[in-house]
């Protein structure tokens, strides 16, 4: 056999041991609990099923402008229906108990929350979070969201939709809420894994959105929620895939510098995106989960909390910007 002979041999073997490398790569990389999320074909297939309701996470304007067939609607934002104005969960489970009966989810219903686009994917996962932390053992999220949804091929419907009224109760699983009296030992060194799901900036205290900006001390990562997604793509219509935790030129692999079998809590300002945190350890596996429903907010406010890399929010320099937008205002209404 000649050398350019042997040299085709060489280059086509090289070649299909790539594809092969790729393939078993691919392949492993599954989730753990693939059906907490779910396609626009399993929706479109059990919507109309009675053990099936599909949440639309977004306001009331956006769901009346056209949502997917025989999905409801909370009335407002998830994040805003189902939490306090404080931005926290309801610690009185009568209230969850009322809801959920009163839309059509009982204990025995698949639930299925989906968004329009980042704007909104952080609604589906604190409904997603809330759920679990009821003991709802049915939840899932349309991976995707409406945009998959559209992408199948489906038609919007602008006809609200309202089921018929059931009973649920709560079985709440308290190792799914992450405490600030747990998050204090964590700061001391309780061992406990701790994922800061904000940005950089955030993480380090040059964007302040409390009394003080920084971190808690014993944070094991710091992996901004949106970085979790691979592809830009994927950054504007939430679609979550299973091989971007393999791939090094994203953050999400910092997740596999984590013990999945240690607990592991995540934060970020008011536990919102946080909980997209949550979602991905739950998909990925972790045993013991949970996200902290407070967060930087109440911690960094706190002044006998202790923070690392403390900053102080300037007040001073907040003011003068006051003072200058007063100012333009005036002026516009001077002109008018």
């Amino acid at each position: 056999m000649d050398m350019y002979k042997k040299s085709k041999y060489i280059v086509l073997f090289l070649v299909l041991m790539s594809g092969f490398i790729s393939m078993t790569a691919l392949g492993a990389a599954k989730w753990a609990n693939p059906g907490l999320l779910v396609t626009a074909d399993t929706v479109k297939k059990n919507i109309n099923k009675s053990n099936w309701v599909v949440v639309d996470c977004r306001g009331l304007k956006g769901y009346v402008k056209g949502h997917i067939p025989g999905a409801i609607s909370l009335g407002k934002r998830c994040k805003k229906a189902l939490r306090d104005n404080t931005a926290r969960v309801y610690r009185d489970t009568s209230k969850y108990e009322k809801l959920f009966g009163k839309v059509g989810i009982s204990n025995d219903t698949h639930v299925v929350f989906y968004y329009d686009g980042m704007k909104t994917f952080t609604d589906a996962t604190v409904g997603f979070w809330i759920m679990e932390y009821l003991g709802h053992d049915k939840v899932h999220v349309l991976n995707g969201g409406l945009d998959a949804w559209r992408k199948a091929g489906n038609r919007l419907d602008n006809k609200p939709v309202k089921k018929a009224a059931t009973t649920f109760k709560a079985k709440v699983v308290s190792s799914r809420y992450g405490s600030t009296g747990e998050v204090l030992k964590i700061a001391k060194g309780s061992g406990v894994q701790l994922i800061d799901s904000r940005t950089k900036k955030e993480h380090i205290g040059k964007d302040i959105r409390a009394i003080r900006g920084g971190h808690v001390p014993n944070t094991t990562i710091n992996v901004s929620h949106i970085d979790t997604l691979s592809k830009a793509k994927d950054k504007k219509s939430g679609k979550m895939k299973a091989t971007a935790y393999l791939d090094a030129a994203t953050t999400s692999k910092a997740f596999s510098s984590l013990d999945k079998g240690k607990r592991t809590l995540a934060y970020c300002q008011t536990g919102t995106r946080s909980t997209l945190t949550y979602l991905e350890m739950r998909l990925l596996g972790f045993k013991d989960p949970a996200n902290w429903d407070e967060s930087w907010r109440v911690y960094g406010s706190q002044l006998d909390h202790p923070v690392a890399g403390e900053q102080w929010f300037n007040f001073a320099g907040l003011n003068k910007k006051i003072k200058k937008l007063e100012k333009k205002v005036a002026k516009l209404e001077g002109k008018k």
